[in-house]
């Protein structure tokens, strides 16, 4: 039986410690809580799933409003995948950023779940990274001459 889930669309209760936790085992990045915090306070858009009183999920996302949005660190406790929680995050979060455009960050490998949301991968995306390097072996971006 899939245990009931909640979602919210603030961050009061979230413990940061923990949610960096949950980034770390999804597996997401691993993030400072301080940082953690402030990047989700400064998101147009956030999105907490919750088990009783524990942080199984999350994910935010940035806006104009109007034409552009962008979702970052959609993520899941491991225990908690495969019972359809990414797609209800997923859903209200692109219900609820109401732009013609959505840009998504996705873990390599990933790929195929964003596709079922109309998500298709971009020719001409380009990023600037902290350590390309690293970025590279992770598979998050191709490196010229490697």
């Amino acid at each position: 039986m899939t245990p009931e889930i909640r979602l919210r669309f603030d961050s009061d209760g979230v413990n940061w410690t923990e949610a960096a936790e949950l980034m770390r085992r999804a597996p997401l990045n691993q993030k400072e809580p301080h940082a953690l915090k402030t990047a989700f306070d400064n998101s147009d858009l956030i999105c907490c799933a919750w088990h009783t009183d524990t942080l199984v999920g999350m994910a935010r996302a940035l806006s104009d409003g109007i034409f552009q949005s962008v979702i970052y660190d959609v993520c899941i406790l491991p225990e908690y995948q495969g019972n359809h929680l990414g797609t209800r995050i997923m859903r209200e979060m692109l219900d609820r950023l109401q732009t013609p455009n959505v840009i998504l960050w996705a873990v390599p490998g990933k790929e195929a779940f964003y596709t079922r949301f109309g998500f298709h991968p971009m020719r001409t995306a380009m990023g600037r990274f902290e350590n390309p390097e690293r970025s590279a072996q992770q598979g998050y971006i191709l490196l010229e001459g490697h």
